[in-house]
């Protein structure tokens, strides 16, 4: 199994951590080699990790652990970095032509989510969000959280702002190529964000969800949630 992960962007809201996101440490260790490591316990076998702001000490560091750790990794680089997330996975096109799972580089999440989502059975050409539909757990910002609305494990819409939601958006995917297809039609419509394309692909009928019930997982954005992914890490439970 492919991964891809989004690396491309400032970051700015951990800034006080260091400059470049991907490789902040969490209790000694980056936070993108950790992504990366879970997603190997999980059954991902090569990466391609986008790459953007400071792309190139980034991709040295990655380089220097793909050759320490006996990994794959593919540099993708988005030069338009400060554009919505989706263009980083679109730049990511002519490089995966099968199923890929997608996730975010500073997205920690237990190693089971990942792979249950790759046990499952899925339909072709959709694409299939994991989704916690425990939308009041305090590991989650409700100010910062992308918000799902779905049913019988069909998603309606995706979006910040959404009244009537009933599950979260983790930033784990697990896609195919119908999902370019997607952010093209979304990107011409103006919205060039990942959620665009995944309401896109709802009204095509192509979005599933998967409940990771009760496993962990935390968007490390800021401070607070940084340290929310320290103390899962010091208990074990990331």
């Amino acid at each position: 199994m492919n991964g891809l992960i989004v690396a491309a962007g400032q970051g700015a809201r951990l800034r006080e951590k260091g400059e470049s996101k991907p490789l902040i440490k969490v209790k000694g260790v980056p936070l993108i080699e950790r992504v990366i490591n879970n997603a190997r316990r999980a059954g991902v076998e090569t990466f391609h990790v986008v790459s953007g702001y400071r792309g190139a000490p980034l991709r040295a560091a990655l380089d220097a652990f793909a050759a320490r750790e006996h990994v794959s990794i593919t540099h993708v680089i988005n030069e338009d970095w400060d554009r919505a997330n989706g263009v980083s996975v679109y730049k990511a096109r002519d490089y995966l032509s099968g199923p890929f799972l997608l996730t975010m580089c500073d997205h920690l999440v237990d190693p089971d989510i990942i792979r249950d989502v790759l046990a499952a059975p899925h339909e072709p050409d959709t694409v299939t969000l994991c989704v916690d539909h425990n939308i009041e757990n305090p590991l989650n910002d409700p100010e910062d959280v992308t918000r799902v609305r779905c049913s019988d494990g069909r998603i309606q819409l995706v979006g910040k702002v959404i009244r009537d939601y009933n599950a979260i958006d983790t930033g784990v995917f697990l896609c195919t190529p119908v999902l370019f297809d997607a952010l093209e039609e979304s990107f011409a419509r103006g919205d060039e964000s990942i959620s665009g394309a995944m309401n896109v692909l709802a009204e095509w009928d192509k979005a599933r969800s998967f409940d990771i019930k009760d496993r962990l997982w935390v968007d490390v954005d800021d401070p607070a949630a940084f340290r929310k992914g320290e103390r899962l890490i010091d208990q074990g439970l990331l």
